[in-house]
């Protein structure tokens, strides 16, 4: 049975819950209340996880305890603890340069600018990872990036928000399931 470590990337505690930038958070527990799983707190790993059998696949979801820039401690803790190599790691995270709604699938790859994708390059000391990159648009206001990625999603976008959210998990599965190309066919828009 393969193990796949997937994580949602967000900021730990209640004021960020809603923020764009935890939007692979939001994911990830979509993922674990389908499979009707428990979370669990992994105190070493500085994580959250909870396990899953899907399909002869062990699934084993994770978010962080630290903030998105440091992501990549508790990243690699949990490739040691669960002796997941980096090509069965599935990294659910916001991306600015696609629109909101919008979902891509990819292997490996810069950071982008990211700074949890930037942390997690650094301490597994590969790029060679999945990634669902979910959008979430850039400001079209005077807003700065640090700010708007900080900023919850507004009521307008509850309906795309929930769509997003779905669709994401999905894509998530069907990597698990049929591959990096048939995910990118069906869900790469």
């Amino acid at each position: 049975m393969a193990t796949w470590l997937v994580v949602g990337l967000g900021n730990p505690g209640p004021t960020y819950a809603r923020n764009r930038h935890n939007i692979g958070a939001m994911v990830a527990h979509e993922l674990g209340g389908r499979a009707s799983a428990t979370w669990k707190a992994r105190r070493w790993s500085r994580a959250q996880t909870a396990e899953y059998s899907s399909g002869g696949h062990r699934l084993i979801l994770a978010t962080t305890k630290t903030y998105m820039n440091v992501s990549g401690v508790p990243v690699r803790n949990l490739i040691g603890e669960f002796k997941v190599k980096p090509d069965h790691l599935i990294v659910i995270h916001d991306e600015l340069d696609i629109d909101l709604g919008q979902i891509r699938v990819k292997f490996g790859g810069g950071d982008n600018g990211h700074n949890g994708l930037k942390s997690i390059r650094a301490h597994v000391g590969s790029g060679e990872f999945f990634r669902v990159r979910v959008g979430i648009s850039r400001p079209n206001s005077h807003l700065d990036v640090h700010d708007w990625v900080l900023t919850n999603f507004a009521s307008a976008e509850k309906t795309v928000l929930a769509e997003m959210i779905t669709r994401a998990a999905d894509a998530v599965e069907s990597l698990v399931r049929s591959g990096l190309a048939q995910t990118q066919s069906q869900f790469n828009s």
